[in-house]
């Protein structure tokens, strides 16, 4: 026996609540049958409408009409697996938002001024309006919507909120050529020892087993019309039992009559336990147990999704959170349902952690810095950028932050912290690298290796060095830089001419200048793109101090003969005069 109380109705009412508890009257008529079912709208100025149809087996199929157009669906809709049974509906109409409603919503919501998004959508009107029903098809065919149960007339109806379709109520007893039975008026307490019976088809014997009240007849309510006036709540209800209307839906709802809104709706054939309290107040769907505040229990990836439309002026984005036994994702539905978000189960605790004040920890749950990224292990890669590990090269990322080995083996490029535990030397060092191979090195002393001094993983002896192959260049503690300019580095070595050195002193031309970032710094010395050839570089944009000390060093070195011949040649003019 299930029993509800009034607290737990209300509070599945306020779960069961869907985005179009605010519709209100009925904004189209359902017509049709057969191949073809369609919806005679009763509401103008809208700026299109959306059918969204849910088959029995849970297939979604939507479709769109412009304003003017009456929605419509036809069986070749539904696909080639047509089902037999009742398709839930739902018409969303979307209004017009102008170009000016549309720019301060936007403006709102970067705001993230929430208050201001609900007074602009108040201000123009936007409220999600529509309508929610159901059909039936049976053996391949809609089932007509304007058809009367047999045995009744339209006389008498009443009106059903879902889709306005009479509800067919005249009694037997009221019935042409039958008298009417007056109705009983009982001006006290009627106390019944024993079940009661209500509705049309009631019968003398009654068996109503454990029943204590039954309505009994084709079309089930029960309304609580409140009579208050005055500031006392007066708003009326209804419990429904099914649509009177001729293939519509199996289920039971709970009626707001005087809102005309249908807040909470349970169809036929939900699963045992769909939803359920227990006595602490959790609340579980598709399970009797839940252990949490909301327990949502699936066979198969259970998911919420978080759907805006944009019937009140924003963009419409939908997204889905939902977890399975190979992630816990987000998924971006609009965006063509990409995962932008996923977390793979066996994850450690505080794979990411934010601490209070917006820092985020990696692999920490104490990050010390805006972003703190831990290892556990001396071969961890921290964090990689690039290319997909699960990529077609099989490769890392391009860039490596963090500590690869003993080896910068299989990454194209790192920004690698070698620790004092690695048994390479030097160690720690700071050490940048491409193409697999390190480009500059920073030991613990702030020594800089560059080339074969980074790559072969030596430890530069000098504050800047380079190496290529057996020749080095370096800046000496002095601050001194040495050119490398061993013999071994060099071929077609060819004496300078004299000749050339000559005419290349006699084309300088020493100038004064400055460097424009520096104007109060004078400089005495060369434009790189007036020298002579012979000292010039290919670029032209720059020079090498050697090259011009090399053709001083000849042009002086003839000049010192020819002074040491004009010395001889005197001393011998002196010594002739004197003898």
């Amino acid at each position: 026996m299930i029993r509800f109380s009034l607290t737990r109705l209300v509070t599945i009412a306020m779960i069961l609540a869907i985005p179009f508890a605010a519709f209100g009257e009925p904004v189209a008529k359902a017509r049709g049958g057969g191949s073809t079912i369609d919806w005679q709208l009763s509401t103008t100025g809208h700026d299109r409408i959306e059918l969204r149809v849910v088959s029995p087996s849970g297939d979604l199929i939507t479709r769109e009409f412009k304003a003017g157009q009456n929605p419509s669906l036809r069986l070749q809709d539904l696909g080639s697996d047509l089902e037999d049974g009742t398709y839930q509906y739902e018409l969303r109409i979307y209004q017009k938002v102008s170009p000016a409603v549309a720019k301060s919503l936007e403006n709102a919501r970067a705001a993230n001024d929430d208050a201001a998004a609900k007074k602009i959508m108040r201000d123009a009107g936007l409220t999600a309006t529509g309508q929610s029903g159901a059909f039936t098809i049976l053996r391949g065919s809609i089932v007509d919507t304007d058809a009367i149960e047999p045995g009744a007339s339209a006389a008498g109806a009443v009106e059903s909120i879902t889709d306005g379709t009479p509800a067919p109520r005249t009694p037997a007893a009221r019935a042409p050529g039958k008298v009417a039975v007056n109705d009983q008026v009982i001006a006290d307490d009627l106390i019944v020892q024993g079940s009661t019976c209500v509705g049309l088809d009631c019968v003398n014997g009654e068996s109503f087993g454990f029943d204590t009240i039954r309505l009994k007849e084709n079309s089930t309510r029960i309304k609580f019309e409140d009579t208050s006036v005055g500031s006392f709540p007066s708003n009326d209800w209804q419990l429904t039992a099914n649509d009177s209307a001729s293939g519509g839906a199996n289920k039971f709802s709970i009626e707001d009559i005087t809102g005309a809104k249908v807040p909470v709706t349970v169809t036929a054939g939900a699963a045992t336990n769909s939803i359920f309290v227990d006595s602490t107040g959790r609340v579980g769907f598709r399970t009797s147990t839940p252990v949490l505040d909301l327990h949502v229990s699936t066979s198969n990836t259970p998911a919420i999704r978080l759907e805006q439309t944009n019937a009140g002026g924003f963009t419409a984005q939908t997204w889905d959170v939902a977890g399975n036994e190979a992630n816990f994702f987000v998924r971006d539905v609009t965006g063509g349902s990409r995962l932008p978000f996923r977390i793979r189960p066996g994850a450690p605790t505080s794979s990411i952690d934010i601490n209070a004040s917006g820092s985020v920890g990696i692999g920490t749950a104490s990050p010390e810095a805006k972003l703190h990224v831990f290892g556990t292990s001396t071969t961890d890669t921290f964090i990689g950028i690039g290319e997909d590990p699960g990529g077609e090269s099989g490769t890392l990322s391009a860039l490596n932050i963090g500590h690869a080995g003993n080896s910068f083996g299989r990454a194209a490029g790192f920004f690698n912290v070698r620790p004092d535990s690695n048994a390479t030397a030097p160690n720690p060092s700071l050490r940048f690298a491409t193409g697999n191979t390190t480009r500059l090195l920073i030991d613990n002393e702030g020594f800089i290796g560059l080339g074969d001094t980074a790559s072969s993983g030596g430890n530069p002896t000098s504050p800047i060095q380079y190496t290529n192959g057996a020749v080095t260049a370096r800046l000496t503690a002095a601050g001194v830089w040495q050119d490398n300019s061993s013999r071994i580095a060099k071929e077609h070595i060819v004496d300078l001419s004299a000749e050339s050195a000559m005419q290349a002193l006699h084309d300088l031309t020493p100038v004064t200048y400055n460097y424009k970032v520096l104007p109060a710094d004078p400089k005495v010395g060369f434009i790189a793109e007036d020298v002579p050839d012979l000292v010039a570089t290919p670029e032209r944009d720059g020079l090498s101090a050697l090259d011009i000390v090399a053709v001083v060093t000849k042009v002086v070195q003839e000049q010192q003969k020819t002074i040491e011949q004009l010395n001889e040649r005197i001393a011998q003019l002196e010594k002739e005069k004197n003898q």
